[in-house]
């Protein structure tokens, strides 16, 4: 069952350049030894695997630099870009490699935390909580809160051990719908009191 929500407001969303720059450094370095691998296998003697593994890692070399080219494009249009397909094909990659079972693990592990922590942050309030959707999830109690604001684009969350969250709004908020927040929160803390 899906819990309802008073009050879902957008915040400001970050900026994931940090993600971004990691998941391309792991294509990166995965195309790389791909590229070394396969070209040791089909060329000499001594090979590391047999000529159809090698011609597979070429194969899902191909799928990764198709999936980073898409997200290229992605970014140019604006759009938030998910690399996790990309990462999942050099898993797969990996597999495939000798002694590369646990670099795999990682690429896995990689491939499934990328969307749930470039997911757009949002508050949400009710009568019980206050809900960060990041990740990890975030919950606040309303016992545990001071004072909660909502002014001139930023949500100000005062909590009673003397911490204070400020986020930016995504997109202006008008003066009744503020209003109308702010004396939904000031209720809410009337009540724990």
């Amino acid at each position: 069952m899906v819990k309802e929500y008073d009050y879902i407001i957008v915040l400001k969303k970050p900026d994931f350049k940090v993600i971004d720059w990691m998941s391309q450094f792991m294509l990166l370095l995965s195309l790389g030894s791909f590229a070394y691998v396969a070209y040791v296998s089909l060329s000499q003697e001594n090979a590391i695997l047999p000529p159809s593994n090698a011609w597979l890692l070429v194969f899902i070399s191909s799928l990764i630099i198709a999936w980073w080219t898409f997200c290229a494009g992605q970014k140019k249009r604006g759009i938030t870009p998910y690399y996790r397909f990309a990462v999942m094909f050099a898993a797969w990659g990996w597999f495939v490699v000798p002694k590369g079972k646990l670099v795999t693990l990682i690429y896995i592990v990689a491939c499934f935390l990328e969307k749930p922590v470039k997911v757009a942050p949002e508050a949400a309030f009710d009568g019980e909580e206050i809900v960060f959707n990041s990740f990890p999830r975030k919950t606040i109690l309303w016992k545990d809160v001071t004072n909660v604001v909502l002014k001139d684009g930023l949500l100000t969350i005062d909590l009673k051990n003397n911490t204070l969250i400020q986020k930016q709004v995504n997109d202006p908020v008008e003066q009744p719908i503020e209003d109308e927040f702010n004396q939904f929160c000031k209720e809410h803390l009337v009540k724990t009191v």
